[in-house]
């Protein structure tokens, strides 16, 4: 029943990450990478979505992607610190069969840089600002670029 559903929803996510390859979806933006063949375009499996705070993504019909908050934790410059810190962002996966929350973040305890979900899989790519603003500064516009890609079914 399961395998059922992921089949399905993978499906649903095929024809929402072409449709995500091709315009804008909700308010992140979204681009893709196409194998192109001579004569037909190859399906495609993963697209890119740029988020700020607050932002969702439609990924398919009835399922979105949303940049819940981020978490800044890096010393900044001018500041004195016991540890590097990092970076983390939360996110929220919902469709129609609930809502779940994950974490992706690059060097932080119990969180990694890449996650599967419900037979996707999201990955950091870079994000805005790469480095921590200065001590005293406003806080930064944060913006993250997540690679979405339907998981291969076994």
């Amino acid at each position: 029943m399961q395998r059922k559903a992921i089949t399905a929803l993978g499906a649903a996510l095929t024809v929402g990450i072409v449709a995500a390859c091709s315009a804008t979806q909700g308010t992140g933006n979204a681009t893709s990478e196409a194998v192109m063949t001579e004569k037909q375009e190859a399906p495609r499996t993963s697209a890119s979505y740029t988020l700020r705070q607050g932002e969702a993504a439609t990924l398919a019909p009835g399922t979105t992607l949303k940049l819940e908050r981020v978490n800044d934790s890096r010393c900044k410059p001018g500041a004195v610190c016991v540890w590097a810190g990092y970076i983390s962002y939360t996110f929220t996966l919902s469709n129609a069969a609930g809502t779940r929350e994950f974490v992706l973040a690059e060097n932080m305890p119990n969180a990694g840089p890449s996650v599967t979900q419900e037979g996707l899989t999201f990955a950091l790519e870079n994000h805005e600002p790469p480095a921590p603003t200065a001590l005293h500064a406003p806080a930064p516009d944060y913006r993250v670029n997540v690679r979405v890609t339907i998981s291969p079914s076994n």
